[in-house]
């Protein structure tokens, strides 16, 4: 019998992410990802040693104990670069009543054809796939992705009543905490929008300073 992987290298999670996917989801940024798209939204989680290592099992139990949601959503980085694991923690979600929803670089043929026998089994377990490279010159603020090229694939009947929607943004989530200061999830509405908000941020904080706010 094939052993089954047993841990995730994970950049960051969020439980109760309204953006990105259906309802109200667990959403998982797992770290690494080979693909190094031109722009990229989160290049802080591309460097494949970065993140926590996370047992599955104990990350899968958090998520089925989390209250008032209906699924999770794996981004990253490059989920289908650690498909065996979030296989195995997509089955797990899943045998709990959950929804699973994954992003991807890759192509949706590509990973049918050519994928590893863990990408496909990933494939096997997901209600929707986010398919396609960001492409900076294609950005469009659409509904759960951020460049005209990439699909939203309803690959079971679970949201397949979704597949006609308008397909506007679904808008950023931006919370404030005491120890992480602002933060925002879901798709920016501009090219380059994290870099200009850092920016933006480190201005007001030093003019803040500066007149004595801090």
């Amino acid at each position: 019998m094939r052993a089954e992987p047993t841990a995730l290298r994970v950049a960051e999670t969020h439980p109760a992410c309204r953006v990105l996917g259906p309802g109200t989801r667990f959403a998982v940024w797992v770290q690494g990802c080979p693909l190094r798209c031109r722009g990229c939204i989160s290049p802080q989680w591309l460097a494949f040693d970065g993140g926590t290592v996370v047992p599955v099992a104990a990350l899968a139990a958090e998520i089925a104990g989390t209250r008032g949601i209906e699924g999770i959503t794996v981004s990253g980085g490059e989920p289908f670069a650690q498909a065996e694991s979030v296989a195995e923690l997509a089955g797990m979600v899943r045998s709990a009543g959950l929804s699973v929803m994954a992003y991807t670089g890759y192509r949706l043929p590509y990973l049918r054809r050519r994928g590893t026998p863990g990408q496909r089994r990933l494939l096997g377990l997901l209600d929707i796939l986010v398919d396609g490279p960001y492409v900076d010159t294609l950005h469009a603020d659409l509904r759960w992705r951020a460049s005209s090229n990439q699909e939203v694939h309803f690959l079971t009947g679970r949201y397949a009543h979704l597949a006609g929607a308008p397909d506007g943004s679904a808008g950023l989530q931006v919370e404030l905490s005491p120890d992480r200061g602002l933060e925002w999830l879901g798709v920016p509405p501009t090219p380059g929008f994290r870099e200009g908000l850092a920016r933006a941020l480190a201005a007001r904080s030093v003019a803040l300073k500066e007149a004595g706010g801090e």
